[in-house]
């Protein structure tokens, strides 16, 4: 458990600074207190839960890296589509993005200066181009949730720079995961170093708990929130995913009511895997 700061919010959920609530009845006591249970709507899974949720990201990191072997200059993002759609399901799994809430394809293409939920078209992939390529696998009931960066060709040192530090981003967050951690320094640590790179931090998608449903509670932000009286638990479920822009961190949605683009032209880059909290840390199970 992370040491409470004189400056955080209190353990109790009042919303006062610590040192004006419970910091000196803390210290006569000589304990650093936590939340007894999660907030109201946050499902803390099973370990038979886990096991399913652990088995579909396995499947999710394995179509990731068949994507990893396969794609190049001059294929199309409709290409990607199919393959990853023909291994989902001959492997017995189902992919979640097919048909949620109209979504068309069965994985999402996020190409340059497309944030996320990019359509697979006819779109070929040229020399220089990066892109995300976002999968989530249903397998026996249990959803698994990655992506990844690749660049195509010989990419613009600025663009290598960008990938690099939108997965550095990601892994400093999932360093801050552990038993009653603030969820808020998820965010804190993540915006840090891509604003200490140059770069900005999308604020309008971020994570997500997932594992029995595609998106559960909480949401977790990628940017500097504050400190949210929100504590991680063993057992929780979440997805660390951080939209890092070379320009503004703003948004804009094309017409398909989709696809998220950055709002002046700039690139955008994307790192996502599902976590699990465990009694010690964190347990990454798209790995």
């Amino acid at each position: 458990m992370r040491k409470i700061l004189r400056n955080d919010l209190c353990w109790c959920g009042s919303g006062k600074k610590y040192k004006k609530c419970h910091m000196e009845s803390d210290a006569l006591e000589g304990v650093q207190r936590q939340a007894k249970k999660p907030p109201k709507g946050i499902i803390i899974k099973t370990k038979e839960q886990i096991d399913g949720i652990r088995k579909s990201s396995r499947l999710t990191s394995e179509i990731l890296t068949m994507v990893a072997g396969k794609i190049k200059e001059g294929i199309t993002t409709n290409e990607i589509n199919e393959w990853v759609h023909d291994y989902t399901v001959s492997h017995g799994a189902i992919p979640a993005p097919l048909g949620y809430n109209g979504f068309p394809k069965s994985v999402c293409t996020s190409i340059n200066n497309v944030i996320c939920h990019g359509i697979p078209d006819e779109t070929v992939l040229k020399n220089g181009d990066i892109i995300n390529v976002d999968v989530t696998c249903i397998l026996d009931g249990y959803y698994g949730d990655a992506s990844r960066m690749f660049i195509i060709g010989e990419g613009t040192e600025r663009a290598k720079k960008l990938v690099r530090v939108a997965k550095e981003c990601m892994d400093l967050g999932i360093q801050e995961v552990r038993p009653y951690n603030d969820f808020g320094r998820i965010g804190q640590v993540i915006q840090k170093h891509a604003a200490d790179n140059g770069f900005s931090v999308v604020r309008d998608y971020g994570g997500h708990g997932i594992g029995i449903k595609f998106h559960e509670e909480p949401h977790v932000h990628h940017y500097d929130s504050g400190l949210r009286s929100i504590q991680m638990f063993p057992g929780m479920v979440f997805t660390i995913e951080p939209m890092i822009n070379e320009g503004k961190y703003q948004t804009g949605l094309l017409s398909d009511g989709w696809t998220a683009v950055t709002v002046d032209g700039l690139l955008s880059a994307q790192w996502e895997h599902t976590i699990c909290v465990t009694e010690t840390g964190v347990e990454i199970l798209t790995e």
